[in-house]
């Protein structure tokens, strides 16, 4: 993709990029929806990624391409306010160049800009942490700048939160910067701190995207968020992370039966974390698989953000040899299904799979074999 890159940059410019960066996008591992209840989350960079070229400009202005084609995006001097229609993918590189000065960082005041990527479009693989990771880093090195990388993973939340517009948490920007080959990253999101995991090396991960989407996702999740609260304001603890098990089960007739559901997910899913990243260390990939196929079953019967295609391909892939455990990944309610495995499952199973689902739905999934990688990074 490198030279991929330089080709294109060349091309549309007429000079080479004189900063290059990377960043990729990321795995839900396990510790589905603790981020927002202060809990732990356990995530993988993974060897797919947004690449940025930059060179700078003296006039001051701002030029904006992708390598998926379109126009180029012309900002005059000073311009900076979101963009609409084929050019809203600005808005992500747009708000890190909003969010970085009152961090107290420089940014290049024009320059030439070209993103390329290969994660899938639509996968749930946050390409919007990427493309914001890359474009940060990319800002920040053209200026001389250094900053800790928890400044640019809180940049990238910032931007996507207050610029963009979508509330998301620190896990996508979290894992895109401080991801590690052969390591998965560990995330308290009170903190928020980070650490890293290490990750077996005959560990593989499968995503199987069904592209099918409940049509009251964005309801239904804001709904979730609401019970958690709710749940945390019976328990009288800020947040779910602070309370027990002892605790939520001493409290369960304070609260209505689906708010202690979605409360016993967010507790037991944190143990979950703990208890996957223990497994890790150990190297023990079925004992983290069986914690996999139980974080999902959770969401299937207590959260209830599956869905009959999401349960079909865990059912599925429950039953392949060299699969250790699966689960959702991401929001839930629709969209993708990850499974860990051992170098044994292959093409071959992974089509199987997908074969059988599109027999049952009438769709195929998208498949994608992933590996661990490093997080954000200059290449050139």
């Amino acid at each position: 993709m490198l030279t991929a890159l330089e080709h294109q940059f060349g091309v549309l410019y007429g000079r080479a990029p004189e900063i290059v960066t990377r960043a990729p996008g990321r795995i839900e591992v396990i510790g589905n929806h603790t981020d927002y209840n202060g809990g732990t989350v356990l995530g993988a960079a993974i060897d797919r990624a947004v690449w940025v070229g930059l060179a700078r400009r003296a006039d001051g202005r701002r030029q904006f391409a992708s390598g998926r084609g379109g126009e180029i995006a012309v900002l005059a001097p000073g311009e900076g306010g979101r963009r609409s229609g084929v050019s809203s993918w600005v808005n992500y590189p747009l708000g890190m160049l909003a969010v970085l000065p009152p961090l107290g960082q420089p940014v290049p005041k024009g320059f030439d800009y070209l993103a390329v990527s290969d994660l899938p479009v639509g996968a749930g693989l946050s390409s919007s942490a990427a493309i914001e990771l890359a474009s940060g880093l990319a800002f920040l090195e053209s200026a001389g700048a250094r900053p800790p990388r928890e400044l640019l993973v809180r940049a990238g939340r910032a931007a996507e939160n207050e610029f963009v517009g979508v509330p998301c948490g620190i896990l996508d920007q979290g894992v895109s910067g401080f991801g590690r080959r052969d390591h998965l990253v560990f995330i308290d999101c009170r903190g928020p701190s980070f650490a890293t995991v290490p990750l077996p090396p005959d560990a593989h991960f499968w995503i199987f995207n069904t592209h099918a989407k409940h049509a009251l996702v964005d309801g239904l999740y804001a709904e979730r968020h609401a019970e958690c609260l709710a749940a945390a304001r019976a328990l009288e603890v800020p947040l779910l992370a602070d309370a027990t098990a002892a605790a939520l089960a001493a409290a369960e007739g304070r609260m209505p039966a689906a708010v202690f559901r979605r409360a016993r997910h967010v507790v037991e899913e944190i143990a979950r974390v703990g208890a996957a990243a223990a497994a890790l260390r150990a190297g023990d990939l079925p004992a983290m698989g069986k914690l996999l196929t139980a974080s999902h079953r959770s969401s299937q019967w207590l959260f209830e953000n599956s869905t009959p295609e999401l349960d079909f391909l865990v059912d599925r892939l429950a039953g392949e040899p060299g699969v250790h455990g699966a689960r959702l990944t991401g929001g839930g309610f629709g969209g993708a299904v990850m499974a860990l495995t051992g170098p044994d499952f292959s093409e071959a199973p992974a089509a199987g799979v997908a074969a059988a689902y599109r027999g049952r739905f009438g769709a195929t999934p998208d498949v994608l074999h992933a590996r661990t990688a490093d997080g954000a990074e200059r290449l050139k």
